[in-house]
C-alpha cells in the first residue's frame, strides 16, 4: 500500500472548477444586489432632498425650485430679488441649494409634468406654470427589481414606492 502525501491533478482541478462556478453565481447575484441597492439608495435621497426642499420652504417662507434632468437634482431658494424673492428661477441670481448627480445607469424617466416643481412657502407643489401638481412620477427607466425605483409628487405629499409600467403610475410603498 502506497502511503499518498497530497493531492492529485485531476482532484486539484475539480476544487479549481467547483470554485470557479460559485464565484460566478456570486458575481451574477452580487452585482444584481449591488443594483437593487443602489437604486434605492438613490430614491431615498432624493425623497429626502425633496422632503427638505419642502420644510425648507415652509420654514424660510421662501419659495424652493427643484430641478430634475435624468442624471441630476438641483435645488435653488427663491433669493433674486432680495430679500424674498420674486416666484421665478433664476439659476444665475438664486440661490444653490443643492445638486445631486443621478448615476446615468439608472438614469430616471420623467412624465409629462416635466422637470421643474415649484415648493410654495405654504410646501405646496406647483408647476412653473403655476397648475397645482395632482401627481408627478419619476422612475427609473430600467428595471433591476428593487423595492422602491420610483417617487409620485403630489400637491401635498411625496412618496416613494414601485413603479406600475402596466398603469404608468408609481404605486406608494
Amino acid at each position: 500500500m502506497k502511503n499518498k502525501k497530497g493531492f492529485t491533478l485531476i482532484e486539484l482541478l475539480v476544487v479549481i472548477c467547483i470554485l470557479a462556478t460559485l464565484l460566478s453565481i456570486a458575481v451574477i447575484n452580487g452585482s444584481a444586489w449591488l443594483n437593487r441597492y443602489n437604486v434605492e439608495t438613490m430614491i431615498k435621497r432624493m425623497e429626502a432632498d425633496l422632503l427638505n426642499a419642502k420644510v425648507s420652504a415652509i420654514q424660510r417662507n421662501r419659495v424652493y425650485f427643484v430641478v430634475l434632468t435624468p442624471t441630476q437634482l438641483t435645488i435653488y431658494e427663491d433669493t433674486d430679488p432680495q430679500p424674498n424673492g420674486d416666484g421665478q428661477l433664476n439659476p444665475a441670481l438664486d440661490r444653490l441649494v443643492s445638486q445631486t448627480a443621478i448615476n446615468p445607469r439608472y438614469a430616471l424617466t420623467l412624465d409629462a409634468i416635466g422637470g421643474q416643481l415649484i415648493f410654495d412657502t405654504r410646501g405646496f407643489t406647483t408647476t412653473p406654470a403655476g397648475a397645482t401638481v395632482t401627481q408627478a412620477n419619476y422612475h427609473v427607466t430600467t428595471s433591476f427589481n428593487s423595492s422602491l425605483d420610483c417617487i409620485a409628487v403630489s400637491s401635498t405629499k411625496i412618496n416613494v414606492g414601485v413603479w406600475n409600467a402596466g398603469g404608468g403610475t408609481c404605486v406608494a410603498q
